[in-house]
């Protein structure tokens, strides 16, 4: 099975930028598709973005579109977030996940596999 590994995280003022990493490992070759999500305390994780593995395609939430990018590195089976422009509003754990869908899912229950998180706390 699949293993996820998120890097990248850290303290981070409003307005800057932090570039996420997760790392697959293992029998990924399932994968047709990787999420990041987030979850601030006390709240719900919610979708963030995602892209086809193949083809790249990326979808993004309306809260960070224009604002974070999705990219993916298959020789090195790695999914990235970029996160641009930072607000009070961004700080939470960020999960990324694998699929096998033959969509690009955006509800959680599209993903067969999740990492641990990484924590992005934003300083004002």
């Amino acid at each position: 099975q699949a293993q996820l590994v998120e890097s990248g995280g850290g303290l981070v003022q409003a307005g800057g930028s932090l570039r996420l990493s997760c790392a697959a490992s293992g029998r990924s070759f399932s994968t047709r598709a990787m999420g990041w999500f987030r979850q601030a305390p006390g709240k719900e994780r919610y979708f963030v973005a995602a892209i086809s593995w193949r083809a790249g395609n990326a979808y993004y939430a309306d809260s960070v579109k224009g604002r974070f990018g999705i990219s993916r590195d298959k020789a090195k089976n790695t999914v990235y977030l970029q996160l641009n422009s930072l607000t009070p509003e961004d700080p939470a754990v960020y999960f990324c996940a694998a699929s096998s869908r033959s969509y690009v899912p955006i509800p959680m229950f599209g993903y067969y596999v999740w990492g641990q998180g990484t924590q992005v706390p934003v300083s004002s």
